[in-house]
């Protein structure tokens, strides 16, 4: 066989280059051995729990209340199959995890579809660049009151440093306030439009009190990670005889400071080390609720594995109602500028102090009466739901859903009305949001997607002047933040996660009943590269039924 000539082998070898270049591109998403995948599959139903002795409809996973923690670790694909045996429609939400390019997966109405009775949806997430403390929830209805909730816990990767000894163990503790009424007759108050009661008691871990013990040996130290998935009230956390080392804040670690008692917020988590470093014995962990009349509190028991019968040493003090000491604690707490986060930079290489804003938001608080009715609202707009999730309505450009720029960017001053707000936004906007509450009960927001600084906090109005009090040096990162009575909260956040995120009230009455609205992130370039195209297996309901999700 004749040799092929130097001029004619060169087209083939240019076809086979391209053939191998088109390969390998295409085997880029599925190259990616050093981010594992986590499988869970979670049978969602109806059962019977006793939290607080009365027997109540509770939402279990898996026959568990709580449900199922999730394990991971930074980057981990974690692919959940959720199968729903309730009567009525149900979503899974997650509450902290960014879902980086992809709010296809966030797990609330105004961009997800529910799970209809008897049927599934795989929510496939990777915890992108995350580390810490976070847990999920049920989005629908008023189903937060009946449980089916869980802990996520998210860690660093073998060669990132954390900035303190691997600890002996890692407790989760679920905590917050709980109702002797079922999940139906509190939504039924809320619907007549009255308030809800006070509630009846505080669980740790689905449980009353001294429900759960936790057993530490003598001489070692321990991480425990505690959220609020409370519905109502702020809770404060201390162990009777022992310090509390802060250590991480939903997601980013914190300068090392010693703590008695902590507060947290409704959707809030932090994580302390405690060390067992006191005589065996058995001793109380308290939790409280915060800025009450009455005041609730339950408890769990830390166990030394040698003790040998209760604790001598009195209970720690109940906090008070007076709000300074919970002030000036979050004030105090700072972020960790020399410790790496999900990287191995310093969490403190991106100087988020030195960017100047392009927009400044102002949202304030109000509770209304519309047509007879208790509702709550942001900026004068009490949120209602549109028949079509709000993503699924903004991909196919189904109009009449909702109006873009509908949320505005400072308080109106007006009386409240009904709408489905939306706020329009950009992507690489650097935005600074002022949350102003004039009314007397603390209030806790959150926002999906994102992870924000939060630069200020004060009581008072807001006025331009109070810039110059922020904190541009180590203000903590976190992604839900409280803002006390007749006083102010500000942020800043880099708007660098296409979507269409909730931003709400984790008070949730407030969020049923209006206080709450959407965030549209956009860009311009339409790109995989700033968001994942719509899931093959997304549910399609309301105007895009029977539409057609992309060809794969």
């Amino acid at each position: 066989m004749e040799a092929l000539s130097s001029s004619s082998a060169r087209p083939s070898c240019r076809l086979l280059a391209a053939a191998v270049l088109l390969l390998a591109a295409s085997l880029l998403p599925l190259a990616r051995a050093d981010d594992p995948y986590r499988f869970y599959t979670w049978n969602v139903t109806f059962g019977d729990i006793y939290p607080l002795g009365v027997k109540q409809e509770g939402i279990l996973i898996n026959g568990q209340f709580p449900g199922p923690q999730i394990d991971a670790v930074t980057n981990d694909n974690i692919i959940v199959n959720v199968f729903n045996n309730l009567p009525v429609p149900f979503l899974l939400s997650w509450q902290g995890i960014q879902q980086r390019r992809s709010s296809w997966q966030d797990g609330v109405y105004g961009t997800n579809c529910p799970i209809p009775p008897g049927g599934n949806f795989t929510y496939n997430m990777q915890f992108k660049d995350q580390i810490g403390s976070y847990y999920y929830f049920p989005s629908l209805l008023f189903h937060k009151a009946a449980g089916g909730y869980g802990g996520i816990r998210v860690l660093s990767r073998p060669r990132i440093p954390v900035p303190f000894d691997p600890p002996a163990s890692d407790f989760t503790i679920l905590a917050g306030d709980w109702f002797k009424l079922n999940h139906t007759d509190l939504k039924g108050i809320l619907d007549s439009g009255n308030d809800l009661p006070f509630p009846d008691g505080l669980l740790i871990n689905g449980q009353g009190s001294n429900g759960n013990r936790f057993t530490v040996d003598q001489g070692k130290t321990y991480r425990f990670r505690v959220s609020n998935v409370g519905i109502a009230t702020s809770v404060n956390i201390r162990i009777q005889g022992h310090s509390m080392l802060l250590v991480e804040v939903e997601g980013s670690h914190t300068m090392q400071t010693t703590f008695t008692s902590i507060d947290i917020h409704l959707g809030q988590s932090y994580s302390f080390l405690v060390t067992a470093d006191q005589p065996p014995a058995d001793y109380s962990i308290i939790v409280s609720t915060r800025f009450t009349t009455p005041v609730l509190t339950t408890t769990a028991i830390l166990h030394y594995s040698n003790a040998n019968g209760a604790a001598t040493v009195p209970p720690p003090p109940t906090p008070t109602t007076e709000i300074d000491f919970s002030l000036n604690q979050a004030r105090s707490i700072r972020w960790n500028l020399t410790a790496s986060g999900p990287r191995p930079n310093p969490q403190g290489s991106y100087h988020y102090g030195l960017v100047n804003t392009t927009r400044t938001i102002r949202l304030a608080n109000s509770r209304a009466t519309i047509n007879g009715k208790l509702r709550y609202a942001v900026n004068s707009i009490s949120f209602i739901p549109a028949d079509t999730p709000l993503k699924v309505a903004d991909f196919y450009n189904i109009s009449g859903v909702f109006t873009l720029g509908s949320m505005p960017d400072n308080p109106t001053g007006g009386g409240a009305y009904l709408q489905t707000s939306v706020m329009a936004a950009n992507m690489r906007e650097y935005v600074e949001i002022i949350f102003e509450n004039t009314e007397n009960f603390v209030q806790s927001w959150h926002i999906d997607g994102y992870a924000f600084w939060v630069v200020g906090m004060d009581g008072g109005p807001w006025t331009p002047a109070s810039r110059q009090g922020y904190n541009l040096r180590d203000a903590i990162a976190r992604y839900t933040l409280q803002v006390y009575p007749q006083s102010w909260t500000a942020i800043y956040m880099p708007l660098d996660n296409v979507g269409m995120w909730n931003v709400r009230s984790e008070s949730w009455a407030r969020q049923y009943l209006g206080q709450q609205f959407y965030l549209r992130v956009y860009s311009p370039a339409n790109s995989w590269r700033d968001e994942n195209p719509i899931p093959k297996n997304a549910l399609l309901c309301g105007r895009a039924s029977g539409r057609r999700t992309r060809p794969l």
